[in-house]
């Protein structure tokens, strides 16, 4: 998704959205409008299920009314109260269809309440908020967030289980009123039967049977009608570079790629981009969970970078999706933060080796130096080139071998990753390999794999690192340390390794003299390495005495930094949200170009960080 006009700073996003959402009032108002109907609908609920809750003076009048509306009205109430718990987070993110729906509900919902509970107080709250919805219905101008029909089955699962949860509850309300003494599984069996508009095995006095196979039959058609409605609604799917897109952004990193390190994974593919008015600049992000996510720092002239990050930061106000940035450097954070009013938290620190003063001698390097000469020993040898350099068949080979040697069925990366080896558009991408002859493996004598992509003219980023389980420890130090010492033949002066989470914290917390705090940070963060590779990362860069160049984070404000953790995880891969395998869409790249291989860039055998 691309917003590219020349001299508009609107954009694509219209500036009556650009202006209803910003401003204290506009995250005020709907906060507050969310909050009121998720009151009114869980009032609403209780007025459909439990019966003291209908206790009123006008109890009078249901004498004279026809003698199933109080049923038909007790449903009703439930099905509102439902729909407005569901509308209520759309409510506190702006979103315009979800105030047409509450705009329609809630003097329904009022109706019901007036007819089931005879309540008035009930009826003023839902037309007090209806009255607030109307007053302030220009700050609902938010647009729908990209969707697939793959939702009505979520839909479908959550809804039917919460249906069953609370016709259990509806059941069980009338505990005076139940003929006999049914058991769990009969309960169970009258909900199911009752979801599906049929009479089950519990029986009730009082015309009670009424009142509960009408709520049980509302809950079921509830979860009918919001799953068709999920599944036949257009498909709205999430930004993705088209080919226009990438051409543009290739021609940016000719010019500036050799800025950032992490310039050339704005290339992948399932990412979306804005472009700033006057197209010198660029901001690439993936929408997960509601979170905008942008990656390292803006791609182009910095001079241009405003123009991109308000265009970001438009399209993040009108889909009202919560923006943050990952391993932003720390002139991008500084851009980022004075633009946008976001704060800016120090994530990491980036390893950056230096070619020219790359070296295996001295002490520190003495553990390095030893691992090398060992394998080396050990029969195996290194090739470093070019991927352009590299026959299809012996790309097709790598291919193969790095997705067999996953480890894993998740891709993971997002940040410091690109997802594919060997594309014909990547031919500048370095790849080492080492080798060993074995009979026995399908590979040939292909053992291990790293490969790097370009950063600018003079550079290379590490993007993946893959061995077979069955090679020799230390394949990742040999193959980095062939990369380094081919790297002037390959006009290459210096090569980002891995990315260290809280690499500070680490150090500084082994330190003689630090603090209890510091000590207990750094205690946590060895236990999460467990999981997430935080110390083994810090210390496998370490090994080659790189400079440590700082990352960040860059968020709006501290309550956003959960989700946007949650979020980061899922993107890269440690959290898994996705699709079943039988259902995932195979053979094609992000865009649904034909692709030369989607390639995960880490797995349990590696150390390439987010």
């Amino acid at each position: 998704m691309s917003v590219t006009v020349d001299g508009d700073k609107s954009g694509s996003v219209p500036s009556r959205i650009r202006r209803v959402l910003r401003g204290p009032r506009a995250e005020k108002v709907p906060s507050l409008v969310g909050t009121a109907c998720t009151f009114i609908g869980l009032i609403d609920i209780a007025a459909g299920v439990f019966p003291r809750f209908r206790a009123s003076r006008m109890h009078a009048v249901a004498e004279v009314l026809p003698g199933t509306l109080g049923p038909l009205s007790a449903a009703l109430s439930l099905g509102v109260g439902v729909l407005l718990l569901l509308l209520a987070h759309g409510l506190k993110r702006h979103k315009r269809r979800a105030w047409r729906a509450a705009v329609i509900l809630l003097p329904v919902g009022a109706v019901a309440q007036f007819v089931y509970r005879h309540s008035v107080i009930g009826v003023l709250f839902s037309l007090l908020l209806l009255a607030l919805l109307l007053r302030h219905r220009g700050e609902f101008a938010a647009l729908p967030d990209p969707r697939s029909r793959w939702k009505a089955l979520a839909n479908f699962v959550l809804m039917g289980a919460g249906s069953i949860a609370l016709g259990l509850v509806i059941v069980s309300a009338h505990p005076g009123k139940v003929i006999g003494s049914p058991s769990l599984s009969d309960r169970l069996e009258h909900v199911l039967y009752g979801l599906f508009g049929m009479e089950g095995p519990v029986a009730y006095r009082g015309g009670v049977d009424w009142t509960v196979g009408y709520s049980l039959g509302a809950l079921g058609l509830l979860t009918a009608i919001t799953t068709i409605y999920l599944a036949f609604r257009p498909e709205h799917p999430v930004a993705r570079l088209t080919e226009d897109d990438e051409t543009r952004l290739r021609a940016l990193l000719d010019k500036h790629g050799g800025r950032d390190s992490l310039g050339h994974f704005a290339l992948r593919r399932d990412k979306g981009v804005v472009f700033s008015p006057s197209g010198k600049a660029a901001v690439c992000y993936r929408v997960v969970s509601g979170v905008m996510l942008a990656s390292g720092d803006p791609i182009g002239d910095v001079e241009a970078w405003p123009g991109a990050i308000e265009r970001f930061m438009d399209e993040a106000k009108a889909h009202s999706w919560t923006p943050a940035v990952m391993g932003c450097s720390e002139t991008g954070g500084e851009v980022w933060t004075r633009e946008t009013g976001l704060d800016a938290l120090e994530l990491g620190d980036e390893a950056v080796v230096d070619v020219a003063d790359f070296s295996l001698t001295g002490r520190a390097m003495r553990n390095v130096r030893q691992m090398v000469k060992r394998i080396e020993r050990n029969g195996y040898t290194t090739r470093v080139r070019r991927a352009r350099d590299l026959s299809d068949g012996e790309l097709e080979r790598i291919r193969r071998a790095a997705a067999d040697w996953r480890g894993t069925d998740t891709e993971r990366g997002f940040s410091m990753a690109l997802g594919r080896i060997g594309d014909p558009a990547d031919g500048d991408a370095v790849i080492a390999t080492a080798h060993k002859e074995d009979p026995d493996s399908p590979y040939g004598d292909l053992k291990a794999i790293i490969h790097f992509v370009p950063w600018g003219t003079d550079g290379m980023s590490l993007e993946l690192m893959r061995r077979d389980r069955s090679a020799d420890p230390g394949m990742n130090e040999l193959l980095i340390v062939a990369a380094l010492q081919a790297s002037p033949k390959l006009g290459i002066e210096r090569v980002s390794l891995n990315f260290a989470m809280f690499r500070s914290a680490l150090a500084r917390g082994e330190k003689l003299g630090a603090g209890p705090v510091l000590r207990i940070w750094r205690g946590l963060l060895v236990f999460l390495s467990r999981w997430f590779q935080i110390e083994s990362l810090y210390k496998f860069n370490a090994k080659f005495q790189p400079r440590w160049e700082p990352r960040f984070v860059v968020y709006r404000n501290a309550r956003d930094l959960p989700r946007i953790g949650f979020a980061a995880m899922q993107a890269e891969g440690f959290v898994n949200m996705e699709l079943p395998r039988p259902f995932r869409r195979r053979g094609t790249a992000a865009t649904g170009r034909p692709c030369a291989h989607i390639t995960p860039p880490r797995g349990e055998h590696e150390v390439r960080a987010a």
